[in-house]
């Protein structure tokens, strides 16, 4: 081995992006001396993506005290680059960034909060990173943050929450942003249905079955107010369904564009030019299933070192797919296997990473 190439998103809950590939790094350079071991942390979209921009470009972090999503001052933060900014939704109302779980009354707000101070600093462009939110509002806190005012029946104005958008009756737009915004989208999910935001995503966020069923029913009525008040038809778009109807939200208040979160960052990070003779990939991310296959890190890695003819290993917390070859994927390793529940997962993460490693190197190595 002459160049191995690390490029692993976070394993959420446990180990940021960065940890993982300094772990990996560590027992690949003890295994394999002389071999150029080239890490590159990465996000698309979600926790970790501000981190993965300042590791590729000239910028700053900037912090800004905010609210998180269930409304208590927290330390908020974007990343900026001149009149550029990149801010991640995860960083406030991520599952990270939270311990509470209740999408009902998640708020985007704090979003919101970091835009406005980004564009009252003098950032012209703006990317928002979409996912591992625990909210299911529609981008309603963020735009309620931004100037959009939302009435109920009576006209009382209030800031709506996953539990509570079908109360909306009439919106009135805040004032023009003045910036071009962008947003980093992993899938492709539409705003409500089977494939919806509450559907697939709002159970790992606390919903019950119960919730999720009006979640998703709040969701369909939100999107009727939006376009019968801002003629903007939200329903269907591919995406929309992101981080809580995050994306629907984006493009209705917004006026932002969904971008695949995964190549906008690979495209940055130069990982085509990094392919340029490396031996093998390792990639990753906490756990490995059906939406990895969906515009998420695994595939935007797999797709291009593939087509460079480099061979890919994932090392994953747990994995759902067991043919990792119909993927692009020609080894697939678990690090948590066996263990019985996240407080278990947590106390072993790294060791049973740095153990998972040193068994994928001796079976590389033979």
């Amino acid at each position: 081995m002459k160049k191995i190439i690390l490029i692993s998103d976070s394993f959420k809950g446990t180990l940021s992006s960065k940890e993982v590939c300094d772990i990996e790094a560590q027992v690949l350079e003890s295994e394999f001396p002389g071999c150029q071991v080239v890490k590159r942390p990465i996000a698309d979209g979600g926790e970790g993506t501000v981190s993965c921009f300042l590791g590729a470009l000239k910028g700053q972090l900037v912090h800004v005290p905010v609210c998180d999503a269930f409304g208590t001052e927290m330390a908020g933060f974007y990343g900026r680059f001149d009149d550029f900014a990149v801010i991640e939704m995860a960083a406030v109302a991520g599952i990270v960034s939270n311990s509470r779980r209740d999408p009902m009354i998640a708020s985007t707000y704090g979003v919101g909060q970091l835009i406005k101070h980004a564009i009252d600093s003098g950032c012209r462009k703006i990317l928002l990173g979409l996912g591992g939110s625990v909210t299911n509002d529609c981008g309603a806190g963020m735009a309620a943050a931004l100037g959009t005012k939302f009435y109920n029946e009576a006209g009382q104005c209030f800031i709506p929450a996953g539990g509570n958008l079908d109360k909306v009756k009439r919106i009135e737009r805040g004032p023009a942003l003045g910036a071009e915004i962008s947003c980093m989208c992993d899938i492709t999910n539409p705003l409500y249905g089977a494939s919806g935001a509450a559907y697939v995503f709002a159970p790992q966020k606390g919903a019950s079955p119960d919730q999720v069923k009006v979640l998703d029913e709040n969701l369909v009525a939100f999107a009727n107010i939006i376009k019968r008040e801002l003629g903007v038809d939200v329903s269907q778009i591919p995406g929309g369904g992101a981080a809580g109807g995050m994306g629907a939200g984006s493009v209705a208040f917004l006026g932002a564009s969904l971008k695949r979160g995964i190549d906008y960052i690979l495209d940055i990070i130069g990982f085509d030019q990094l392919l340029d003779g490396a031996d093998l990939v390792i990639t990753g991310e906490g756990r490995l299933d059906s939406q990895s296959l969906g515009g998420k890190v695994v595939s935007g890695v797999t797709s291009r070192a593939g087509a460079a003819g480099v061979p890919v290993i994932a090392v994953c917390g747990a994995s759902e797919i067991s043919n990792g070859e119909a993927i692009g994927i020609c080894r697939i390793y678990e690090t948590s296997k066996g263990r019985r529940n996240m407080a278990e997962i947590s106390a072993n993460c790294r060791e049973d990473l740095r153990r998972t490693m040193i068994d994928l190197s001796k079976e590389i190595g033979n």
